[in-house]
C-alpha cells in the first residue's frame, strides 16, 4: 500500500496543476480513473484567456494567472503556452446603447477594451454579413492557450519533483483514518494519504459522497462544439467572434473553424456528447449571423462545464472533514485561472496565506472556500 503526503483525485488541468504546485518537498500522488489524464473537460476546451470573462473572483484569478501563461516556468520548457488571438463581442443593428453600455464596462476591467464600428468589425472578419452589424466590442489581448503545453507541463513538473501520476485509479472509497489522514480504495490499489484534495471535475460532488462529505452543489452544463472548414477564407488571423447575447461563437483553430451555441445545458456526470439539435442551431445561428455556409463537420464534441451556485471556484479544506480540500467548480474558467488557482491552492495545503499578488488583485480564501456552498449532508450511498 502506497503512503503519499497529498493524493489528489482528478487529472484534469485543476488536479494536475495544483499537484505539480504542491509537490515541493512533498510526497504526491495524482489519481485519474481514465486511461490519460485531461479525457473529459480539459481536453474539450475552447481554450482562450479573457480578463474580461467571469465574475469578480475569476477575472482576479485570470489577471492572477496572465504572466505564467506568457512566460512560463522552467519545467515547461519547449511549451510556448500562449499566443495572441483577440476577442470580439458582435451587436446588431438596435443593439448600439448596448455595444457602447459593454464596452465601457469591460474597458473598466482591461483598459485596451475599445468599441469598434461596423467596418473595422467587417474588416477583421470579413464574413461577418454587412447588414447584421451595427459594431462590437474588441478585446485585443485575448489569447489563445495551448491547453495540452500545459496539462503536459503540469504532469510533467510532478514527476520531476517526484510525484507520481497514477491512471485507470478510479476512486471506490474513501475511509477517514483514526489518526487523521485518509485511506482512498481504488481501482489500481489503496492509499493512504495525509489530505486528500477533490479536483473530480463533474464528479466532485460524488467524490465527497463517497468521503461521507457534504456537497458544494456543483452543477454540470453541457457545452457543445465542433470544427468546420472555411472555404477560400485565410481564418487565422481572426478574432474569436461571440455575439453580443452569448448565443454562439466562432473562432479560428488550425486553419478550420470551431463553432458552439454557446450552450449550458445541465446534466448529470458522464462522458458528455453533442447533441444534434444543439450542432444544428449552431450552425444556423453562425450562417444567419455571417456568409459562412456549413456543409460538413471534420469533429464534433461537447464537455461539462462545473458550477456551484455563484459561478466562483471552490477551493480550500473542507470546514467538516480534517484533510479533505476542495479544488473544484471551475466553470469555464479552468485553463484561465489554472496557475492563480494552483499557487493559492498550494498555499492553502501548507496554511500560508493568499499569495501577496493574489490579494492584491482582491482574491481571498474566503470567497473561494468550500463552506459557503455547502448544500447539506451527503448521502452515503451515493455512487459517482
Amino acid at each position: 500500500m502506497d503512503v503519499v503526503d497529498i493524493a489528489v483525485i482528478g487529472g484534469g488541468i485543476a488536479g494536475a496543476s495544483l499537484a505539480r504546485a504542491a509537490a515541493n518537498g512533498r510526497r504526491v500522488l495524482l489519481l485519474e480513473r481514465e486511461s490519460q489524464p485531461g479525457y473529459h473537460s480539459s481536453g474539450r476546451s475552447a481554450a482562450l484567456f479573457s480578463e474580461t470573462y467571469g465574475n469578480a473572483v475569476v477575472r482576479a484569478l485570470s489577471t492572477g494567472s496572465r504572466e505564467f501563461l506568457s512566460a512560463p516556468p522552467e519545467d515547461f520548457a519547449g511549451f510556448v503556452l500562449t499566443r495572441p488571438r483577440g476577442a470580439m463581442h458582435v451587436g446588431r443593428p438596435g443593439q448600439e446603447a448596448a455595444i457602447r453600455e459593454e464596452a465601457e464596462a469591460l474597458a473598466a476591467l482591461v483598459p485596451s477594451v475599445r468599441e469598434i464600428g461596423a467596418a473595422d468589425a467587417l474588416a477583421q472578419v470579413p464574413v461577418l454579413r454587412p447588414g447584421g452589424v451595427a459594431g462590437a466590442v474588441f478585446e485585443p489581448e485575448a489569447l489563445d492557450i495551448d491547453t495540452n503545453g500545459m496539462l503536459q507541463g503540469s504532469l510533467r513538473g510532478l514527476r520531476r519533483q517526484g510525484g507520481e501520476v497514477r491512471t485507470g485509479a478510479e476512486v471506490t472509497a474513501l475511509v477517514p483514518l483514526p489518526g487523521g489522514g485518509w485511506r482512498v480504495e481504488t481501482t489500481a490499489g489503496t492509499v493512504e494519504a495525509g489530505i486528500v484534495v477533490n479536483a473530480a471535475g463533474s464528479w466532485a460532488d460524488a467524490i465527497a459522497a463517497l468521503a461521507g462529505v457534504a456537497p458544494v452543489g456543483l452543477v454540470p452544463k453541457r457545452r457543445t462544439a465542433f470544427l468546420f472548414e472555411a472555404p477560400g477564407h485565410d481564418v487565422d488571423g481572426w478574432p474569436l467572434v461571440v455575439d453580443l447575447d452569448e448565443t454562439f461563437y466562432i473562432k479560428p483553430d488550425a486553419g478550420k473553424l470551431l463553432g458552439s451555441p454557446a450552450d449550458e445545458t445541465p446534466s448529470p456526470p458522464c462522458d458528455a456528447q453533442a447533441e444534434e439539435i444543439d450542432v444544428a442551431v449552431a450552425a444556423d445561428r453562425i450562417e444567419g449571423a455571417t456568409t459562412l455556409q456549413i456543409r460538413r463537420l471534420t469533429h464534433r464534441w461537447a464537455g461539462l462545464r462545473s458550477f456551484v451556485a455563484d459561478k466562483t471556484p471552490v477551493l480550500g479544506f473542507d470546514p467538516a472533514a480534517p484533510g479533505f480540500f476542495w479544488c473544484a467548480g471551475q466553470g469555464g474558467y479552468g485553463f484561465q485561472t489554472a496557475p492563480a488557482m494552483a499557487r493559492l491552492g498550494a498555499a492553502l495545503l501548507r496554511g500560508d496565506p493568499v499569495p501577496e499578488d493574489l490579494a492584491r488583485l482582491g482574491v481571498t480564501a474566503a470567497a473561494l472556500a468550500p463552506g459557503r456552498t455547502m448544500a447539506g449532508p451527503a448521502p452515503k450511498e451515493a455512487q459517482p
